[in-house]
């Protein structure tokens, strides 16, 4: 066997990355997406300088980089005085820390960053998978349309409902927080007088999950407007449901000027309830396994939930880079899912307590990580 036949069930970018990455080392693989393209739909991601190294290995860096923002700063702020408990250089100075800077970017523009690096032949798109199943030598998986593929090994990267993970591991419900967050772009001239609107601004709100975060988009010509807080009534799960910007400035009617004047400035807002899992303890089973949100799905409150799928492609690519049996790639699997378990767990709690970096702490072990050389962990 010269080169595994791999299959990615998830086009999206911890399924584009991964398929970059294992291409990169030889493999033959192809990805499966159920939508039936690539459009302009998601969120913005806060790309941080963990996660911008990933992709400057992949070949995408300088395209995001372009698409994107670069913020000044990380800075913290108490929500009704303003006053700044925590800040960190970003842009230049993350370069000179960290070897990258903070990238804030629209989903689709690092989408259509990494699709440009894959042969567009080998993605089929309007394929949902039903089901797969082990035979002696190779997975076969079946897709809603009727169609079956084979393949020596499979990469869950399709997100929070995972089907391949419902096929390792049974039916399991994602736990709603009871937390809901809100969504907006506003043009940056409209919250120009907002102070250093060109950093990455957590307002922390008077209980943890209470919440506004700003950055800048689109080369600094937007500015991304992200609220969270409770509310147990609303569970609906889609990043496209509309929002009522009353209800979303109502809630935050008691923080400082400065943040309400970003409320102010939203015309409309998109609302979405958030939701969870517990750190998963197995993620792999013979040569089918998981990755990104699929195993670790995490609340957005260290912006880390894309960069640790990207992080996943990468160290899973090194893992499979020399694999040519069967045997050899469940071996390499286990590798990939030891190197990665305890850095992913860590982050998904620390997601779920929301205290990280609200004083003034060390980020280094979030931002100095390298995926492409971290020390791959033996078994």
């Amino acid at each position: 066997m010269d080169a595994l036949k791999i299959a990615i069930i998830g086009g999206g970018v911890g399924g584009l990355a991964a398929a970059i990455a294992l291409k990169k080392y030889g493999h033959d693989v192809t990805v499966f997406e159920q939508a039936s393209g690539f459009s302009r739909v998601g969120a913005d991601i806060n790309l941080t300088p963990n996660v911008v190294r990933a992709i400057d290995g992949l070949g995408a860096g300088e395209a995001i980089r372009k698409l994107g923002a670069m913020p000044t700063y990380r800075i913290s702020r108490d929500w009704d005085t303003s006053i700044e408990t925590s800040r960190l250089g970003m842009s230049k100075d993350a370069e000179q820390r960290y070897g990258a800077p903070q990238v804030t970017i629209h989903r689709a523009d690092i989408i259509n960053a990494l699709a440009a690096l894959f042969p567009l032949e080998n993605i089929q798109f309007s394929k949902k998978l039903k089901s797969l199943q082990h035979n002696e030598n190779t997975t076969q998986l079946h897709f809603e349309d009727g169609s079956t593929q084979q393949f020596d090994i499979v990469v869950g990267a399709d997100g929070i409902h995972s089907r391949v993970r419902t096929a390792l591991f049974g039916e399991e419900s994602p736990r709603f927080t009871g937390i809901v967050s809100f969504r907006s772009v506003v043009p940056t001239e409209k919250v120009k007088d907002v102070p250093e609107i060109e950093a990455f601004t957590k307002w922390w709100g008077p209980v943890p999950e209470q919440q506004i975060v700003t950055f800048p988009l689109n080369q600094g010509k937007d500015t991304f407007i992200f609220a969270t807080t409770g509310q147990e009534s609303w569970t609906e799960e889609s990043w496209t449901s509309a929002g009522d910007v009353h209800e979303l400035r109502d809630f935050y009617k008691d923080f400082h000027p400065d943040a309400k004047a970003l409320l102010d400035a939203c015309e409309t807002t998109l609302k979405s309830a958030l939701y969870e899992r517990d750190p998963l303890p197995v993620w792999s089973v013979e040569t089918v396994t998981l990755l990104g949100d699929a195993c670790h799905p995490m609340l957005p409150f260290m912006a880390q939930g894309a960069g640790m799928a990207i992080e996943d492609a990468v160290v899973l690519g090194r893992c499979l880079q020399n694999a040519k049996t069967k045997q050899q790639a469940q071996q390499a699997l286990k590798i990939y899912e030891k190197t990665r378990q305890q850095r992913t767990a860590q982050i998904q709690l620390g997601s779920r307590g929301n205290q990280w970096m609200k004083q003034q702490g060390n980020a280094d072990w979030v931002y100095n990580y390298d995926a492409w050389n971290t020390q791959l962990e033996t078994i």
